[in-house]
């Protein structure tokens, strides 16, 4: 995987949800670290799989999103399982 800054700003777009509403489309965090996190523990499952990280004009899918999440040098504690 290429070189990734975690401090950089970024922005989540969430996937649609299947049924209802979808609720929150966009959020804006200071950092990428704290965009992945949002996206992988905080988001529901039917959003994350549509969903889009962007820092600085790159945008990540959700493949992405986990693998950024998942890697070895990412800066914050994760939530246990």
């Amino acid at each position: 995987m290429i070189s990734f800054d975690y401090t950089d700003g970024a922005g989540v777009y969430a996937g649609k949800a299947t049924r209802g509403r979808s609720g929150l489309r966009y959020r804006r965090f200071e950092t990428a670290a704290e965009a992945l996190r949002f996206a992988v523990e905080d988001m529901p499952g039917a959003q994350q799989r549509g969903s889009l990280l962007e820092v600085n004009e790159a945008r990540f899918d959700h493949n992405q999103i986990r693998a950024l999440y998942d890697a070895p040098d990412y800066p914050l504690s994760r939530r246990s399982k």
